[in-house]
């Protein structure tokens, strides 16, 4: 079963698009860690060590992406984790997109994603739930 945890970074107090996805990634038939508002990068990164995740999917729609994501991955890097999916969903703009695929995202996703494209992005570079 894929395993997927759903962080909310920073002062973000919005998570209702992060727990849509958590719901869809739940009936997709993934296993899903929801973190709760206002985690840092290092209770992020604690908590996918712990609960062994084979995905990480972050919500942000504060803009404070450009700061808290490069230092997730800084964190998962000095930590030799290599083989996590990592996406980032919320409001990035599409300007900024480069930059977070070059700190190591793997893909972002915007608002009105249709949550299948989400799944179906999993299951592809992860496997089958």
């Amino acid at each position: 079963m894929i395993r997927v945890l759903v962080a909310k970074p920073g002062l973000d107090g919005h998570d209702r698009g992060a727990k849509v996805i958590a719901r869809a990634l739940r009936d997709a038939g993934m296993e899903v860690i929801y973190t709760g508002l206002h985690q840092t990068p290092e209770q992020i990164v604690d908590a996918a060590l712990s609960e062994d995740v084979d995905v990480l999917a972050i919500s942000i729609l504060s803009g404070a992406h450009p700061t808290l994501v490069p230092r997730i991955m800084e964190l998962l890097r000095a930590n030799d984790v290599d083989d996590m999916l990592v996406l980032l969903g919320g409001i990035i703009p599409e300007d900024d997109v480069p930059a977070m695929k070059a700190a190591g995202v793997h893909q972002v996703f915007g608002p009105g994603t249709d949550t299948q494209d989400i799944v179906d992005f999993i299951r592809q570079h992860k496997g089958t739930a």
